[in-house]
């Protein structure tokens, strides 16, 4: 398989965990997101929208969309699982990652933030309260979320790591580029420095990346 990512792409960032939990490996190819090359030709012709990541997974399949991908890593190669068991475990599992990857991320994705930049003259003072409002919105719901739960473990869900964990650390990583005070979510601190005892998480890291030089 061949990965089509970029080293500080929160979506790359978690099909990379994803793919280690799994314990799969591709062939990393860098698309340099800093120089648009995601926009060019080359890579459209792969993901006619233009974004990373892309999987290509034989000469004639290339998936797109991150959790198109992830789901498919479930479907393909159910151990060890992402999703817990029970119906309503699952939910719970799926609606935590959802309020990364569905209110959080989009409206701060590099496309979003670009047109504040170029087209409303968004600073970068704007663009890192821009991006906070939304974090904080975001990640308030977590953290209550994960208080809440009397039998959670040391991850999001339980003690082994799921979904929420795999798009929950990328954020993370991403807030801190945004100068987002973390220290008033401990929960969250919590499970981070839980994943990060994991090489999972570890190699999949933005700067343990080889474009990240």
């Amino acid at each position: 398989m061949k990965l089509y990512n970029f080293f500080r792409s929160g979506t790359s960032h978690r099909l990379r965990i994803a793919l280690n939990l799994k314990g799969l490996s591709t062939d990393y190819i860098a698309v340099d997101l800093r120089v648009e090359e995601h926009l060019k030709e080359a890579f459209k012709s792969l993901n006619p929208q233009g974004l990373v990541p892309a999987l290509e997974v034989s000469d004639q399949q290339v998936l797109i969309q991150s959790p198109a991908i992830i789901e498919w890593l479930e479907e393909k190669y159910p151990t060890p699982a992402l999703l817990p068991a029970g119906a309503d475990e699952r939910a719970h599992v799926r609606a935590l990652a959802a309020i990364v990857g569905c209110d959080i991320h989009p409206i701060n994705n590099r496309r979003i933030l670009e047109t504040l930049r170029k087209q409303f003259g968004a600073n970068e003072d704007a663009i890192n309260a821009w991006c906070a409002t939304w974090i904080t919105d975001g990640f308030n719901a977590i953290e209550a979320l994960l208080a809440a739960d009397t039998r959670r473990g040391a991850f999001c869900f339980g003690n082994t790591p799921t979904l929420a964990d795999v798009y929950l650390i990328p954020q993370i990583e991403s807030s801190r580029r945004f100068k987002v005070d973390l220290s008033q979510w401990p929960c969250i601190a919590a499970v981070e420095a839980a994943c990060m005892q994991l090489e999972a998480f570890q190699k999949a890291a933005p700067m343990q990346q080889p474009d990240a030089a």
